[in-house]
């Protein structure tokens, strides 16, 4: 098992020879696995290339990449794209992130339990030390992150993470970003196509040299965030080439498994308590709106947003998928909810052409059955068109053989 860990500089003359001093002593002292310390200049202008040649002539366990185009993610997919490694890694020269996190990084990878190992400030157990205004700003991004793709992850730009050759090879081919964007764009792609992401708590102090320009980063991460949500609509953010993991089997030999499914009965029960929350949502919202807005503006408001919600928490938890792209099934099921809508105001409208003038107490009990019915077949497109179970890469090779 051998691990090399990129370092990208861009006129770092000065910080390269103590990050690369402390490095070195701790994998030397620490590291259980063979290593190699891989500097990726990338297009320097002051003297860090020569910094970097007397560091490799120094330690023949660091080597140097010189690049003619500028930007982190360039430098990043340059380094894992050539190494031999096994995993691969790569970490800001600042070491702002404590090393103490490495080899939890590293060794989930190594023994396989994860594709990539990212290093997180916003994991439980994470300590930082930096500016209130850069917290807020990155907590606001990676809410977003979260907030329009269903990400699972916390930090998509802690500059600490490793990865799975084999896995994250083909993953390079598809990520177009050179920059800032590059780490929320490979996790998200990774994600997206099923790969397990660990996250690691670490301890975090912030660089006020930092060479980062916030205003500029964060239009760039946005016009991203949009770029890959239109690739999972249109179905160009599958990978098929990435390995498969296996199916869960159970480890003891003469293990007891249950005789009884009880996935659907499972899903049902979680369908209706997301369905109730919804409800909830949409009642308090609708009442927060009304206070401003007529009462259709306020109803259509109320009713998407928490239609949002439902969709989100029922990816999640009753058909726990990851397999279909966010924004595909956000579409599928306002699609859904529109043809329910229009179901129960059918039998509204049909109760009304029967009876002249029917009762509240009629019109409630119609409507109540409708809307049992309908939600039964929500649930029902759902699970059918959905949220359906897309066949794996082999099964679809097997059917053309």
């Amino acid at each position: 098992m051998t691990v090399d860990i990129a370092i990208p500089v861009l006129n770092e003359e000065h910080a390269l020879p103590g990050c690369i001093a402390v490095l070195h002593e701790y994998l030397a002292d620490r590291m259980p696995f063979a290593w190699t310390i891989t500097i990726v200049d990338n297009a320097s202008t002051d003297g860090t290339r020569q910094a970097a040649e007397r560091l490799a002539e120094q330690w023949p366990r660091v080597r140097l990449m010189s690049l003619g185009q500028r930007g982190k993610g360039n430098a990043v997919r340059a380094a894992w794209s050539s190494s031999e490694a096994s995993v691969v890694a790569y970490m800001d020269v600042d070491l702002s992130t404590g090393l103490d996190a490495l080899i939890p990084l590293v060794a989930s990878v190594a023994a396989g339990h994860s594709d990539i190992a990212i290093g997180s400030r916003l994991a439980p157990g994470a300590r930082t030390v930096r500016d209130p205004k850069r917290e807020v700003i990155s907590r606001g991004y990676n809410a977003l992150v979260r907030l329009t793709h269903g990400a699972q992850f916390r930090d998509a730009q802690c500059g600490f993470k490793a990865a799975s050759a084999e896995v994250i090879r083909p993953l390079l081919r598809r990520v177009e970003d050179d920059t800032w964007f590059f780490d929320t764009e490979l996790l998200l792609l990774a994600e997206h196509n099923g790969l397990r992401v660990l996250e690691v708590p670490v301890d975090w102090v912030e660089d006020v040299d930092s060479r980062v320009k916030v205003a500029g980063v964060a239009a760039t991460n946005v016009r991203g965030l949009i770029r890959i949500a239109r690739a999972k609509l249109s179905g160009a953010a599958d990978v098929a080439e990435l390995p498969q993991r296996p199916e869960p089997q159970p480890t003891h030999p003469d293990a007891v498994l249950s005789g009884r499914d009880i996935s659907g009965l499972r899903r049902l029960v979680s369908f209706g308590l997301i369905g109730f929350v919804a409800t909830m949502i949409t009642l308090g919202l609708y009442t927060i709106f009304r206070t401003w807005w007529p009462p259709l503006v306020a109803n259509v408001a109320a009713v998407t947003l928490s239609v949002l919600f439902n969709t989100e928490a029922n990816r999640r938890a009753t058909f726990r998928d990851r397999s279909h792209p966010a924004g595909r099934v956000h579409v599928q099921s306002f699609v859904v909810f529109g043809l329910y809508c229009g179901f129960t105001s059918g039998a509204l409208l049909a109760l009304h052409a029967v009876a002249d003038q029917p009762s509240r107490s009629v019109e409630l009990l119609v409507l109540l059955v409708a809307s049992a019915i309908g939600t039964l077949g929500r649930f029902v497109l759902l699970s059918t068109w959905v949220f359906r179970s897309r066949p794996r890469t082999d099964d679809r090779e097997d059917s053309l053989t």
